[in-house]
């Protein structure tokens, strides 16, 4: 199945304008009332929770109503129409989309991709014994009002049964597992990306089935760091990192958000392909990531050291 990742996931929320601002400030573009979009043309959709349009709501808090993946062509979402019709209803939707749902209950759409192919510059770093990635007298940082998501990475989905889930994903969508945490989940992506991971699946009670968190691409390092900085300057509460994932190698940063989940910047994210061999790890603090950073204000040299008490 040429299954690309995630083009939207689609949230029933109880706040609409509290999510409207918050997907704004984390750098998405409003189009229209309910739809926020990276770079790519890949993003967020909110509904009303009690909007008849969405997906029937899961028997737990979550505010997840579906996810959309893009695929290749219609060749591809006819294949997925025909697997998934044997033994669940398929719809045909009026926009040329196809619904279903998987193992766990959520909701799923398939279409056509609507993402664009980005040619955009990327960060990049010079280190001594290295040649030179970036030329000379080409600076490496400069002062941005705000850097821009570039592309919906992935989703974390709490589940009762991962072994269950990830089966599902293998065997009647093609995902493939590139490493996972032992009695809790894998990381798996579709045949059609090499990201390390679209979806990550963590063991847990069946009262707490729903997404745990979901991310959006940026262009580096620095740009995960700086629009952090800027939620944290707005009043959004960092939830994890700053810091470095071991699986997948992506630098992260974590917020909590009105959405009922929380939302992540990830930069850096390895690629793989099919002789990629699955790494397995215990899962815990020392598995998560390789270092984690925490957050302080502003210091200058010029200035009291941090913490230095007014005199």
């Amino acid at each position: 199945m040429n299954i690309i990742g995630p083009d939207f996931l689609v949230f029933g929320v109880d706040d609409m304008e509290s999510c409207r601002q918050y997907l704004t400030d984390y750098g998405l573009k409003a189009a229209g009332d309910d739809r926020f979009l990276a770079l790519d043309g890949t993003g967020v959709i909110i509904k009303p929770k009690d909007d008849p349009s969405l997906p029937a709501a899961l028997e737990t808090p979550t505010m997840l109503r579906k996810t959309v993946y893009g695929v290749a062509d219609q060749a591809t979402l006819e294949a997925i129409a025909t697997e998934l019709s044997s033994d669940r209803e398929v719809k045909r939707l009026a926009d040329g989309s196809i619904e279903s749902v998987d193992d766990m209950g959520f909701a799923l759409g398939f279409q056509v991709t609507v993402r664009t192919t980005l040619s955009l510059p990327a960060e990049i770093v010079n280190a001594p014994g290295s040649s030179h990635q970036r030329a000379v007298n080409d600076i490496g940082v400069q002062k941005v009002a705000a850097p821009e998501p570039r592309s919906l990475s992935h989703i974390v989905y709490f589940v009762p049964d991962f072994a269950r889930a990830e089966a599902f994903y293998a065997e009647r969508l093609g995902f493939i597992t590139t490493d996972r945490f032992t009695g809790v989940g894998p990381f798996m992506r579709p045949a059609g990306t090499t990201d390390h991971h679209t979806v990550f699946f963590i063991q847990t009670p069946p009262h707490m089935l729903g997404c745990e968190h979901f991310t959006f691409h940026m262009a580096g390092p620095t740009e995960v760091m700086h629009a952090g900085r800027n939620m944290v300057e707005k009043g959004y509460q960092s939830f994890w990192g700053p810091g470095r994932h071991l699986f997948g190698s992506n630098w992260f940063w974590y917020f909590k958000s009105p959405l009922g989940c929380n939302m992540e910047y990830d930069a850096d994210m390895d690629l793989h392909d099919d002789q990629w061999t699955a790494r397995e790890g215990a899962p815990g603090a020392d598995n998560s990531q390789a270092f984690l950073f925490k957050y302080t204000e502003k210091w200058s040299p010029m200035g009291p050291p941090p913490g230095a008490k007014p005199q």
